[in-house]
């Protein structure tokens, strides 16, 4: 699908192949996922704009390249997001962190607000909003409307398996804001899994099922 960039990588298809094991236990599935954020990271925010520097090295002076302009802003989708929070705050510890929860009504499937913060300025930050899984889309499409709302404008979507669903609901909602993922699956089930899946990202992160 041409609406979701999908992040191709040895190390991350070997990472997540163990992490959609079902005997993977919640240690190792914390500690793939921080892996994982961190290689996913290097695409989500490959275009951040850069300046030059004067600095004098051991050798010489000399000019080089860093970090401009906007700052980058976190947010993750509670709970499951905090999964892939983690490596992207060891990429990126200059960065603001925000947070949004839903929980998903089990018979309409619908996302239901319960909590939001996010930092002030939002419309001067680069927005990486994250949630492990887009699978209806709701919860990731509320996530965004959220963050505009606050004033962001240069928002990401990053995900680690998406299904054809999720993606379509979410690009219909919002076609201006780039996502991806680490995984395109098959489908949706009858109960808004996604299949083939990894089951409920945040029961096995936290070893809550």
């Amino acid at each position: 699908m041409s609406d979701i960039t999908v992040i191709q990588h040895p190390l991350i298809e070997h990472k997540l192949t163990i992490m959609r094991d079902v005997t993977t236990s919640s240690s190792n599935f914390r500690r793939l996922l921080r892996e994982i954020s961190l290689l996913l990271a290097y695409e989500v925010l490959r275009d951040l704009e850069l300046e030059d520097v004067e600095i004098d090295t051991p050798v010489a002076p000399m000019t080089a390249r860093k970090l401009a302009g906007k700052k980058v802003c976190f947010v993750s989708v509670l709970r499951a997001g905090d999964g892939l929070l983690q490596g992207l705050v060891e990429l990126v510890p200059s960065a603001r962190v925000g947070h949004l929860g839903f929980y998903r009504d089990h018979d309409t499937l619908k996302p239901v607000p319960y909590y939001a913060k996010l930092p002030e300025d939002m419309g001067s930050r680069v927005a990486v909003v994250v949630d492990p899984m887009l699978a209806t889309g709701g919860s990731a499409a509320a996530a965004v409307a959220e963050v505009k709302a606050q004033g962001g404008r240069d928002i990401r979507f990053l995900a680690l398996v998406a299904a054809p669903e999720g993606v379509a609901a979410f690009k219909a909602a919002h076609p201006d804001v780039p996502a991806y993922t680490a995984a395109l699956d098959e489908k949706l089930n009858e109960k808004g899994y996604i299949v083939p899946g990894l089951g409920d990202a945040g029961d096995r992160l936290f070893g809550t099922k």
